[in-house]
Protein backbone atom coordinates (compact mmCIF):
# COMPACT_ATOMS: atom_id res chain seq x y z
CA UNK A 1 0.00 0.00 0.00
CA UNK A 2 1.06 3.62 -0.51
CA UNK A 3 0.98 6.21 2.29
CA UNK A 4 -0.41 9.71 1.82
CA UNK A 5 3.15 11.03 1.30
CA UNK A 6 4.01 8.37 -1.27
CA UNK A 7 5.98 5.80 0.75
CA UNK A 8 5.43 2.11 0.02
CA UNK A 9 4.46 -0.11 2.97
CA UNK A 10 4.55 -3.84 2.33
CA UNK A 11 1.57 -5.75 3.78
CA UNK A 12 0.44 -9.37 3.66
CA UNK A 13 -3.20 -10.38 4.11
CA UNK A 14 -4.69 -13.76 4.99
CA UNK A 15 -8.44 -13.89 4.34
CA UNK A 16 -10.79 -15.07 7.04
CA UNK A 17 -14.52 -15.10 7.81
CA UNK A 18 -16.20 -12.04 6.32
CA UNK A 19 -18.25 -11.28 9.44
CA UNK A 20 -15.31 -11.40 11.88
CA UNK A 21 -13.15 -8.44 12.93
CA UNK A 22 -9.93 -7.83 11.08
CA UNK A 23 -6.70 -8.24 13.04
CA UNK A 24 -3.69 -6.01 12.31
CA UNK A 25 -0.31 -6.88 13.82
CA UNK A 26 2.35 -4.34 14.81
CA UNK A 27 5.89 -5.66 15.32
CA UNK A 28 8.57 -4.64 17.81
CA UNK A 29 11.39 -2.13 17.42
CA UNK A 30 13.57 -3.71 14.72
CA UNK A 31 11.13 -6.43 13.73
CA UNK A 32 9.16 -6.95 10.53
CA UNK A 33 5.89 -8.68 9.70
CA UNK A 34 7.81 -11.99 9.96
CA UNK A 35 7.90 -11.75 13.76
CA UNK A 36 4.20 -12.73 13.65
CA UNK A 37 4.87 -15.73 11.38
CA UNK A 38 3.67 -18.28 13.95
CA UNK A 39 0.68 -16.25 15.18
CA UNK A 40 -0.88 -15.00 11.95
CA UNK A 41 -1.84 -18.44 10.54
CA UNK A 42 -3.58 -19.34 13.81
CA UNK A 43 -5.55 -16.10 13.90
CA UNK A 44 -6.43 -16.42 10.20
CA UNK A 45 -8.58 -19.41 11.15
CA UNK A 46 -11.19 -17.03 12.61
CA UNK A 47 -10.35 -13.52 11.32
CA UNK A 48 -8.94 -11.64 8.36
CA UNK A 49 -5.34 -10.83 9.28
CA UNK A 50 -2.92 -8.12 8.14
CA UNK A 51 0.81 -8.01 8.86
CA UNK A 52 2.92 -5.18 7.49
CA UNK A 53 6.42 -3.75 7.61
CA UNK A 54 6.98 -0.29 9.03
CA UNK A 55 9.09 2.08 6.95
CA UNK A 56 12.71 0.98 6.76
CA UNK A 57 11.95 -2.59 7.89
CA UNK A 58 11.27 -5.74 5.89
CA UNK A 59 10.20 -4.80 2.37
CA UNK A 60 8.99 -1.26 3.14
CA UNK A 61 10.83 1.82 1.96
CA UNK A 62 12.67 4.01 4.51
CA UNK A 63 11.02 7.18 5.76
CA UNK A 64 13.07 10.31 4.96
CA UNK A 65 11.04 12.29 7.51
CA UNK A 66 12.17 10.14 10.46
CA UNK A 67 10.65 7.48 12.71
CA UNK A 68 9.00 9.18 15.66
CA UNK A 69 6.38 7.35 17.69
CA UNK A 70 3.88 9.91 16.46
CA UNK A 71 4.75 9.21 12.81
CA UNK A 72 4.73 5.42 13.22
CA UNK A 73 1.27 5.57 14.78
CA UNK A 74 0.10 7.81 11.92
CA UNK A 75 1.26 5.14 9.46
CA UNK A 76 -0.76 2.50 11.33
CA UNK A 77 -3.83 4.74 11.13
CA UNK A 78 -3.30 4.85 7.35
CA UNK A 79 -3.02 1.05 7.25
CA UNK A 80 -6.40 0.79 9.01
CA UNK A 81 -7.97 3.27 6.60
CA UNK A 82 -6.58 1.32 3.64
CA UNK A 83 -8.09 -1.99 4.76
CA UNK A 84 -11.55 -0.69 5.57
CA UNK A 85 -13.76 0.44 8.44
CA UNK A 86 -13.28 -2.49 10.83
CA UNK A 87 -14.03 -3.64 13.44
CA UNK A 88 -10.37 -4.29 14.22
CA UNK A 89 -8.33 -5.99 16.88
CA UNK A 90 -4.85 -4.46 17.03
CA UNK A 91 -2.00 -6.65 18.28
CA UNK A 92 1.30 -5.03 19.20
CA UNK A 93 4.49 -6.66 20.47
CA UNK A 94 7.14 -4.85 22.53
CA UNK A 95 7.64 -1.34 21.07
CA UNK A 96 4.64 -2.07 18.87
CA UNK A 97 2.46 -1.78 21.98
CA UNK A 98 2.73 2.02 22.29
CA UNK A 99 2.29 2.38 18.52
CA UNK A 100 -0.97 0.41 18.72
CA UNK A 101 -2.21 2.39 21.72
CA UNK A 102 -1.56 5.75 20.05
CA UNK A 103 -3.10 4.68 16.73
CA UNK A 104 -6.19 3.34 18.51
CA UNK A 105 -6.64 6.69 20.27
CA UNK A 106 -6.43 8.58 16.97
CA UNK A 107 -8.16 6.47 14.36
CA UNK A 108 -11.79 6.76 13.42
CA UNK A 109 -11.90 3.01 12.78
CA UNK A 110 -13.97 0.73 14.99
CA UNK A 111 -11.50 -0.93 17.39
CA UNK A 112 -12.84 -4.06 19.11
CA UNK A 113 -9.79 -4.56 21.31
CA UNK A 114 -6.04 -4.27 21.83
CA UNK A 115 -3.83 -7.31 22.40
CA UNK A 116 -0.55 -5.96 23.78
CA UNK A 117 2.11 -8.66 23.88
CA UNK A 118 5.02 -7.88 26.20
CA UNK A 119 4.44 -4.16 25.50
CA UNK A 120 6.89 -1.40 26.28
CA UNK A 121 5.06 0.66 28.90
CA UNK A 122 5.75 4.08 30.36
CA UNK A 123 5.02 2.85 33.88
CA UNK A 124 8.31 0.88 33.83
CA UNK A 125 10.85 3.24 35.40
CA UNK A 126 13.80 1.24 34.06
CA UNK A 127 13.07 2.45 30.52
CA UNK A 128 14.08 5.99 31.40
CA UNK A 129 17.31 5.25 33.23
CA UNK A 130 20.57 6.57 31.72
CA UNK A 131 21.88 3.01 31.54
CA UNK A 132 18.95 1.74 29.48
CA UNK A 133 19.20 4.63 27.04
CA UNK A 134 22.95 4.19 26.72
CA UNK A 135 22.66 0.46 26.09
CA UNK A 136 19.99 1.04 23.45
CA UNK A 137 22.21 3.49 21.56
CA UNK A 138 25.20 1.15 21.78
CA UNK A 139 23.22 -1.83 20.49
CA UNK A 140 21.90 0.14 17.52
CA UNK A 141 25.41 1.29 16.54
CA UNK A 142 26.93 -2.13 17.15
CA UNK A 143 24.11 -3.76 15.19
CA UNK A 144 24.92 -1.81 12.05
CA UNK A 145 28.49 -3.08 12.19
CA UNK A 146 27.48 -6.67 12.92
CA UNK A 147 24.95 -6.64 10.09
CA UNK A 148 27.53 -5.24 7.70
CA UNK A 149 29.83 -8.24 8.24
CA UNK A 150 27.10 -10.88 8.51
CA UNK A 151 27.39 -11.46 12.27
CA UNK A 152 23.95 -10.24 13.35
CA UNK A 153 21.99 -13.27 12.15
CA UNK A 154 23.78 -15.82 14.43
CA UNK A 155 22.45 -13.96 17.48
CA UNK A 156 18.91 -14.93 16.44
CA UNK A 157 19.40 -18.63 15.69
CA UNK A 158 16.81 -19.80 18.28
CA UNK A 159 14.14 -17.63 16.65
CA UNK A 160 15.12 -18.79 13.16
CA UNK A 161 14.84 -22.42 14.22
CA UNK A 162 11.35 -21.85 15.64
CA UNK A 163 9.61 -20.35 12.61
CA UNK A 164 8.30 -22.04 9.42
CA UNK A 165 10.59 -22.34 6.40
CA UNK A 166 8.96 -19.54 4.41
CA UNK A 167 9.17 -17.13 7.35
CA UNK A 168 12.80 -18.14 7.97
CA UNK A 169 13.71 -17.37 4.37
CA UNK A 170 12.16 -13.91 4.64
CA UNK A 171 13.96 -13.24 7.91
CA UNK A 172 17.32 -14.30 6.50
CA UNK A 173 16.85 -11.99 3.50
CA UNK A 174 15.37 -9.00 5.29
CA UNK A 175 15.87 -8.92 9.07
CA UNK A 176 19.63 -8.66 9.57
CA UNK A 177 20.66 -5.78 7.32
CA UNK A 178 22.39 -2.49 8.14
CA UNK A 179 19.24 -0.68 6.99
CA UNK A 180 17.18 -2.43 9.66
CA UNK A 181 19.63 -1.39 12.35
CA UNK A 182 19.74 2.18 11.07
CA UNK A 183 15.94 2.26 11.22
CA UNK A 184 16.06 0.94 14.78
CA UNK A 185 18.46 3.73 15.70
CA UNK A 186 16.22 6.33 14.06
CA UNK A 187 13.19 5.02 15.97
CA UNK A 188 15.14 5.10 19.24
CA UNK A 189 16.17 8.72 18.73
CA UNK A 190 12.89 10.11 20.12
CA UNK A 191 10.84 7.06 21.18
CA UNK A 192 11.57 7.16 24.92
CA UNK A 193 11.15 10.92 25.15
CA UNK A 194 7.73 10.67 23.51
CA UNK A 195 6.82 7.75 25.74
CA UNK A 196 7.93 9.61 28.87
CA UNK A 197 5.36 12.33 28.09
CA UNK A 198 2.64 9.68 28.40
CA UNK A 199 3.36 9.35 32.10
CA UNK A 200 1.24 12.47 32.63
CA UNK A 201 -0.83 12.49 29.41
CA UNK A 202 -1.35 8.94 28.08
CA UNK A 203 -3.39 8.32 24.91
CA UNK A 204 -7.14 8.25 25.42
CA UNK A 205 -8.13 4.54 25.65
CA UNK A 206 -11.57 5.35 24.17
CA UNK A 207 -13.22 2.57 26.14
CA UNK A 208 -11.40 -0.08 24.09
CA UNK A 209 -10.86 -3.46 25.84
CA UNK A 210 -7.19 -4.15 26.51
CA UNK A 211 -5.47 -7.49 27.09
CA UNK A 212 -1.78 -7.58 28.03
CA UNK A 213 0.25 -10.77 27.68
CA UNK A 214 3.24 -10.71 30.02
CA UNK A 215 6.23 -13.03 29.94
CA UNK A 216 6.53 -15.29 32.95
CA UNK A 217 10.29 -15.67 32.86
CA UNK A 218 13.47 -13.63 32.74
CA UNK A 219 15.52 -13.96 29.59
CA UNK A 220 15.58 -12.48 26.08
CA UNK A 221 17.65 -9.60 27.42
CA UNK A 222 15.58 -9.07 30.58
CA UNK A 223 16.95 -10.05 33.99
CA UNK A 224 14.71 -10.88 36.95
CA UNK A 225 14.55 -7.27 38.18
CA UNK A 226 13.62 -5.88 34.78
CA UNK A 227 11.07 -8.67 34.32
CA UNK A 228 9.43 -7.74 37.62
CA UNK A 229 9.26 -4.06 36.62
CA UNK A 230 7.81 -4.90 33.21
CA UNK A 231 5.09 -7.11 34.66
CA UNK A 232 4.24 -4.55 37.32
CA UNK A 233 3.92 -1.90 34.59
CA UNK A 234 1.64 -4.23 32.65
CA UNK A 235 -0.53 -4.73 35.75
CA UNK A 236 -0.73 -0.96 36.16
CA UNK A 237 -1.81 -0.52 32.54
CA UNK A 238 -4.48 -3.21 32.90
CA UNK A 239 -5.80 -1.55 36.06
CA UNK A 240 -6.14 1.72 34.14
CA UNK A 241 -7.62 0.24 30.97
CA UNK A 242 -11.23 -0.50 30.03
CA UNK A 243 -12.04 -4.19 30.54
CA UNK A 244 -8.35 -4.74 31.29
CA UNK A 245 -6.96 -8.25 31.43
CA UNK A 246 -3.43 -9.50 32.14
CA UNK A 247 -2.43 -12.97 30.97
CA UNK A 248 0.90 -14.60 31.81
CA UNK A 249 2.88 -16.55 29.24
CA UNK A 250 4.50 -18.75 31.84
CA UNK A 251 6.91 -20.51 29.46
CA UNK A 252 8.13 -17.29 27.82
CA UNK A 253 10.48 -14.38 28.21
CA UNK A 254 10.03 -11.38 25.92
CA UNK A 255 9.48 -13.24 22.64
CA UNK A 256 5.98 -14.52 23.38
CA UNK A 257 4.86 -14.52 19.70
CA UNK A 258 7.64 -17.04 19.01
CA UNK A 259 7.50 -19.16 22.16
CA UNK A 260 3.73 -19.26 22.84
CA UNK A 261 1.94 -18.28 19.62
CA UNK A 262 -1.13 -20.33 20.55
CA UNK A 263 -1.65 -18.25 23.68
CA UNK A 264 -1.44 -15.02 21.69
CA UNK A 265 -3.94 -16.35 19.15
CA UNK A 266 -6.29 -17.45 21.96
CA UNK A 267 -6.36 -13.97 23.47
CA UNK A 268 -6.83 -12.31 20.08
CA UNK A 269 -9.74 -14.68 19.50
CA UNK A 270 -11.30 -13.69 22.81
CA UNK A 271 -11.14 -10.00 21.87
CA UNK A 272 -12.33 -10.61 18.31
CA UNK A 273 -15.23 -12.93 18.98
CA UNK A 274 -16.35 -12.40 22.59
CA UNK A 275 -17.85 -9.62 24.62
CA UNK A 276 -15.34 -8.11 27.08
CA UNK A 277 -15.48 -9.55 30.56
CA UNK A 278 -14.48 -8.14 33.89
CA UNK A 279 -10.82 -7.29 34.60
CA UNK A 280 -8.80 -10.29 35.77
CA UNK A 281 -5.41 -11.94 35.69
CA UNK A 282 -4.41 -15.55 35.33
Amino acid sequence: MSTSDGRWLHAMVRPGPADAPKVVFEAGAAASRSSWGLVQPLVAEFARTVVYDRSGLGRSAPDPAGRTLDRMAADLVEVLAHFGPGPYVLAGHSAGGPIVRLAAARTGADIAGLALVEPTDEAAEVLFSPRFRRNERIFARLGVGLASVGLLKPLYRPMLRAVPDDVRRDLVREAFTPQVMRTMGEQARTFLDELAAWRTTPPDPRGIPVTILSGGRAGDGMNAAVRAQANAAHAHRVANSPHGRQVYAHRSGHLVPITEPELVAEEVRRLALSRPDRPRSR
